[in-house]
């Protein structure tokens, strides 16, 4: 049981704090992500699933209290733009700044209107006093507002009630016994559904169907012969791509010279017939790139043929953060679309998608991308993309059931697993 309390140190009487669990083996190299329940009275339950014999200790992570949810929902609801894009307009010898957003707040300066005509996604520049909107060169991130009030700072402190882990009274640890023949598996009346893997000896198990194998840098070579690899999003996707570049000796990165930050980038093996390809998702995006490279997903996705050999990988979902949610949903609805149009004219085509995962927070990271507001995303993304044949790397709980801290960009061993899980689902049957 894990009662919370105010700053007097008095208990609360009422729930909504977000509060992580999990269950970890530093010796196994074992761990399973927990479901906190929440009683509406201050008290929270944590339950585990107990997947390995042994040792076992608990680990609970206060990420917010209750009272700096309500702020980072008022942020959300009163200062959807506060962060904000501009863009560089530039023809012969003048050039020009102007914000930019998925909407701008009414002044008396013009606009331009730069909404995707095949997904209708809007986008918008004040105008430039002495340019055209056709001068519009480079999209970048222009800064964010912080306008918490004096006394809500205070609900945002690493280590005081921020991202902190919460210290037992009594023990925190169990040790699971054998399975006794003919022992009835016990199922827990406090949640409906398990986790969705586990780690022991510090290779991912997922549950629910999916064999996770280990491949060898010879073995991803031998599972993606032959195959196009194409992969979109945000720069935890770039990561994927990266990893590829890196370990496999016979995949060479073709100079397209561009930024590494935005792509695109496309790596070849010509002896296997190897293609990787990555390309940043559209506008809103937290850094510089040239117009000419804003691309979104779904058009994307249309202008690809598909086929048995081709796989799509996707992730979208940290440069979203501060945006109302219906900024989200219309997205993902989007590529949902451009999905199901790809799947009818080519139903071998294989796509996955990896969903968000926990990160470190500074007060910035609170403010523009916390853990709360990718929970919520992540929650939406499940549901759209559910009863269609694609494919989720639970993102999530592969980093909330590891022992290495928190990273938008999860450290190698992370990686890896995400690796041989992608992997598993392109071949099923091949690893090593």
């Amino acid at each position: 049981m894990i009662q919370t309390s105010d700053f007097q140190g008095r208990p609360k009487k009422s729930g909504g704090d977000f509060l992580l669990a999990s269950l970890h083996n530093r010796k196994l190299e074992a761990g399973v992500a927990g479901q906190v329940v929440d009683h509406l009275n201050g008290s929270y339950s944590a339950v585990f699933s107990l997947l390995w014999e042994g040792y076992a200790q608990v680990e609970v992570m206060l990420v917010h209290p209750s009272e700096g949810i309500s702020v980072l929902n008022r942020l959300t609801r009163e200062q959807p733009d506060r962060v904000y894009f501009k863009s560089l307009f530039h023809s012969g010898s003048l050039s020009e700044t102007t914000l930019c957003n998925v909407c701008l707040r009414p002044t008396k300066q013009p606009m331009c209107n730069y909404t995707d005509l095949r997904t209708g996604e809007p986008w918008f520049c004040y105008k430039p006093k002495n340019l055209s909107c056709d001068a519009r060169i480079i999209h970048s991130m222009g800064g964010y507002t912080n306008n918490l009030k004096a006394k809500e700072k205070d609900l945002f402190k690493s280590g005081v009630n921020m991202k902190v882990s919460i210290q037992a009274s009594g023990p925190s640890n169990v040790t699971v016994l054998p399975k006794q023949k003919g022992q009835l598996k016990e199922k827990s009346t406090t949640v409906t559904s398990g986790p969705s893997g586990y780690y022991y000896q510090g290779v991912w198990r997922a549950l629910g169907g999916t064999t996770v194998r280990e491949f060898s840098a010879s073995a991803i070579s031998q599972c993606l012969k032959g195959k196009a690899v194409h992969m979109y999003g945000d720069s935890t996707i770039r990561q994927w791509f990266e990893f590829f570049d890196t370990t496999l000796p016979g995949l060479k990165k073709f100079d397209l010279h561009r930024e590494r930050q935005f792509g695109p980038h496309m790596s070849l093996d010509y002896e296997n017939n190897i293609l990787v390809t990555y390309r940043c998702h559209g506008p809103p995006i937290r850094f510089a790139v040239p117009t000419r490279e804003l691309r979104y997903i779904a058009n994307e996705l249309d202008d690809l043929e598909g086929g048995n050999n081709i796989v799509v990988v996707l992730g979208i979902w940290s440069h979203l953060g501060s945006f109302p949610m219906e900024i989200y949903i219309r997205r993902l609805q989007s590529i949902r679309r451009a999905m199901v149009r790809l799947l009818d004219r080519a139903p071998g085509t294989l796509i996955v998608i990896r969903t968000a995962n926990p990160k470190a927070l500074t007060v910035y990271e609170t403010i523009t991308n916390s853990d709360w507001y990718s929970l919520q995303r992540d929650k939406v993304l499940r549901a759209i993309f559910k009863g269609l044949n694609v494919h989720l790397i639970d993102a999530w709980e592969m980093n909330l059931a590891h022992h290495l801290p928190h990273n938008i960009h999860p450290p190698p061993p992370i990686i890896r697993n995400m690796i041989n899980y992608l992997l598993s689902y392109i071949c099923p049957h091949n690893g090593g």
